[in-house]
């Protein structure tokens, strides 16, 4: 017969329905921690090495705007199409006969309706168009970042922008990584509750553990509460 695996205890013969469904808890909570853990392992890297980044912008191994590459190029492009009511899908149109893809970023307010600029945004590109219905074409600047520009983008890219509801997200891929950021909160609120319930399973570690969640939660109460009154 198969012998149970490490993160298994076997169930003894004649036990409570309650503590069989108990067992299975733990062992479902080992198991779903473990592969969790494995998962996430990545993208709790990525937010942790880039936020390193962009707290000590000092550092310049990382410098990836100043090293950035720049071209420069004017399409010809048709009146929008019909259908194209509303600035979004005006833009929307122009991408397409650009062959651009990405989130648009809207950053001033049109007040000539012959010209039509804004911005769009895919990790590593960053595209300034300014469309001129008036001469039929389109002049675009793209600058293009390295690895380091890409991770910090990501770090921070949610498609949306505070205080401005015409800046939402406009691209499949916006909200597939959003999505994904979800999820990661999620995985990351499940895995500490885990590792509570585990940690309260053995007695001989409650009182370490008790250290290190009461300088925990005193570390962080500091800066969410305690500088109101500090400072």
């Amino acid at each position: 017969s198969l012998m149970p695996s490490a993160t298994e205890s076997p169930v003894p013969a004649g036990s409570s329905n309650g503590a069989r469904w108990r067992d299975r808890f733990e062992r479902w909570n080992r198991k779903l921690h473990f592969y969790s853990g494995l998962f996430l392992i990545f993208f709790v890297w990525l937010f942790a090495f880039t936020g390193l980044l962009l707290n000590h912008p000092k550092w310049t191994f990382h410098e990836h705007w100043t090293n950035r590459h720049e071209t420069n190029y004017e399409r010809v492009i048709k009146s929008p199409a019909t259908d194209a009511t509303g600035d979004l899908a005006q833009a929307q149109d122009i991408m397409r006969q650009l062959g651009i893809e990405g989130d648009i970023l809207w950053t001033s307010t049109r007040t000539d309706t012959s010209q039509f600029d804004f911005q769009v945004r895919r990790p590593g590109h960053f595209l300034f168009i300014k469309a001129d219905w008036a001469r039929g074409n389109a002049t675009v600047r793209q600058a293009d970042v390295n690895l380091w520009g890409v991770m910090k983008f990501l770090h921070t890219f949610t498609g949306n922008v505070a205080d401005d509801p015409r800046n939402s997200r406009d691209w499949a891929l916006t909200y597939v990584w959003a999505y994904s950021m979800d999820a990661v909160a999620a995985g990351l609120i499940f895995m500490v509750l885990s590792s509570v319930y585990m940690w309260l399973q053995l007695p001989q570690k409650r009182l370490p553990g008790a250290i290190a969640l009461g300088l925990g939660s005193l570390s962080c109460g500091l800066f969410c509460v305690g500088l109101r009154w500090l400072f």
